[in-house]
Order: C-alpha cells, then structure tokens, then sequence
C-alpha cells in the first residue's frame, strides 16, 4: 500500500536483532535498505551451544537473502550517518527519508563472533570447540547471564571437566527475585560448577581466551586457580563509532544513544534507535531489541502512511530465561500478579531446547531439519 504516493526510503544501520525484524515488518510498504557487512545474521544466543556442539553450529546462521522480498541488503559497513543518510566504507552515500540506528554491541567471543564471514565464524567455532574438549579445568571470568550460560552448556557435553566461574559481585544476578538466585545456586551446585563470587583476577590469565594453554592465577582475594583454557564473559561495548562526529546525535559515556518513549533519536522525528545502542535503563538483551522493533515499525509506517506515530516504549520490569544447557535453567518472567519465577522444565521448553533458532528460521522464511538441539 503506498496510498498514490512514492514510497518512502527507510535505511537500517544494523542487520541483528531489532534491524533485522524492523526491515522485514517495514518491507511492506517501504523501500527498505538494511546496511551490515556480515554475509549472514548470526543468532548470537545459539553462540554458547555452538561452542559446544559444533554438529549444531551451522544453525545460528540465517542468510540474509531470504530476509527481504522487496527491500535490498547491502553487505558494507557504516562510517558516518548524518539527519539525510548514511555513508558507507566504499564511500558510497545513501539517501535516506528515515533512519534506523541498530548497530547494537560487541562482546567477546564466543558469546558473541568476531567476524563478518560465517564461514570464518564457524572455523574459529570448531577451533575452539577442540581446544575445549582437550582441557580439564576451565575457568569462565564474569557470572552474568552469558559465563553462567556458558558452564551450563560445557557441563551439558562434559560433566567431568572442572568449571570455575568468578566474578566480583558478592551475589549472582542482582535485581531478580531471591527464589531465583537460590534455583540458581542449587543448580549450579548440582552441575558442579565451582563458584568465586565477591573476587576478580588479579591480572588476566597469561594465555588468550578459548586457547588451550594451562595457567596459574591469583585473586583480589589472594587464593590461586589453576586451569587449561579460560573465557572472557565481561566487557559489553556499544557499536556506535559511525556516530563520532554528533551530526545525528552525541551519546554517553557507554556510547549509548539518547532516545525518546518513541525511541526516536532525541532531536529528530525521522530517525529512531532500537536495541543495544539506545540509553534505554533495561538490559540489553536480543527480547528487547524485538520489542523495540515492533514500536519503531509501526511509527515509521504511521508517518510514511500520513498518520502520527503513537506507538511508546516502556521499559519492562527485569526479566529472564537463562537455560543451563538443553534441560535446565531458571527464569523470571512478569505477570500480571509480579514477576514469577520459570521452572526449569518451562526454560527448557520456551529456550533451552532450540534456543529460539526455530523463530529464527520462520523469520528468515527458510526450513532446517536440525533446529532443535
């Protein structure tokens, strides 16, 4: 529907989870643009059984061909964005009626891959998928969601390996329901995974993440950890840097992007930010960045369609599904009554099973006969 008018040109700076989903819903009734230099979108929260099943692996990458019907990917990276387009590596500039920022965030491998070729992705993959195997003793620095998913899933392939888990928080995931955090510890406890909560490292082990190579090292707290290989779960980094020059908009000290209840980019009707990169004071998880997609979609087709946008966003109360491997896991979902802790047998079921990739696939308009793991 274009209402006799010529169709608007919406470009999507980011092709991850929200802007992946805010180009398909927009393709519609716009010529869409979506901008991303990976051949291929790759479901990051598959990374982590990837690692470990690298028979499974393949699975958390979705090309982008099948994405689109009308609308094109251009596989190039953004330098510099402005209030009228978007710049490309090649020098090439794209013209844009509206712009959605969605560059989202980097973090270390595996949780997140560290190259734009799925065919290197999966290769760094099953490298480091040996290089576990072989070791006795990991040790994973950093208990949030993503080092607690990670020995989760090591203990799911291999029960016997050691699994040590540190980090300086004195208690796992803060601001979730006490019921949670105890599920949580009993699990653990049950896998085995060995806990040093309320102590960091000294210094980083003396080998690179996902390496086997074994290593000594020291606490802030002064006691030793011995271990074979080690994987960094910490240090989150917004994907901002095309923004350096503040035409479109200047951000935090995070590199995070001011936005409204509207999730326009504060200062302009036209442009919109979603996921990772926004300032918005909820985590940054992939649920969000969908969330977020859906208000943006729908005041960018009110205004393309002459109307004015009235969809809002809210950042919800803290929720989770954080699977320990296939069958286990805990969750924090909300209610209408409060938020209510998730048995594992329903993480297990929404997440732990296929961890989504069957969502992804209907999302993408392909068929997999491998998408449960």
């Amino acid at each position: 529907m274009d209402n006799g008018t010529a169709r608007r040109t919406v470009v999507v700076i980011g092709g991850g989870y929200g802007g992946a989903a805010v180009a398909k819903a927009l393709d519609e009734e716009t010529d869409v643009v979506l901008i991303d230099p990976k051949d291929a979108f790759v479901h990051a929260a598959g990374s982590l059984r990837a690692l470990v099943r690298p028979d499974w692996a393949e699975n958390i990458f979705f090309p982008y061909d099948t994405l689109l019907k009308r609308g094109t990917v251009r596989r190039e990276r953004a330098v510099a964005a402005d209030p009228g387009g978007v710049t490309l590596a090649s020098g090439e500039r794209i013209a844009a009626d509206y712009l959605v920022l969605a560059t989202g965030s980097d973090y270390p491998f595996p949780a997140k891959t560290d190259t734009d070729l799925s065919g290197e992705a999966l290769a760094r993959i099953r490298d480091a998928h040996a290089e576990l195997a072989a070791a006795g003793r990991v040790l994973i620095a950093g208990a949030g969601p993503v080092g607690l998913e990670l020995s989760g899933e090591i203990k799911a392939v291999w029960p016997e390996k050691h699994v040590v888990v540190t980090d300086p928080a004195e208690e796992l995931m803060p601001g979730f329901l006490p019921e949670l955090r105890e599920e949580l510890l009993r699990q653990l406890d049950g896998l085995g995974v060995e806990l040093r909560l309320g102590t960091a490292l000294a210094a980083e082990p003396p080998a690179e993440p996902a390496r086997l190579k074994p290593f000594t090292v020291t606490t802030t707290g002064g006691d030793t950890i011995e271990a074979d290989l080690w994987f960094r779960c910490y240090g989150v980094r917004s994907n901002g840097d095309y923004l350096a020059d503040g035409r479109v908009t200047d951000r935090d000290a995070q590199g995070r992007v001011p936005v409204t209840e509207r999730l326009n980019v504060v200062g302009h009707d036209h442009i919109y930010a979603l996921g990772d990169l926004t300032d918005l004071a909820e985590a940054k998880m992939a649920g969000y960045a969908m969330k977020h997609a859906e208000v943006v979609a729908g005041n960018v087709l009110a205004q393309v369609r002459g109307e004015a946008p009235t969809g809002a966003y809210r950042p919800s109360p803290p929720s989770m599904l954080l699977p320990l491997g296939p069958g286990g896991g805990v969750g924090q979902l909300s209610t209408p009554d409060g938020p209510a802790v998730l048995p594992a047998a329903q993480v297990s079921a929404y997440k732990g099973k296929d961890l989504f990739t069957g969502r992804f696939a209907e999302l993408f308009g392909i068929t997999r006969d491998q998408d449960r793991a």
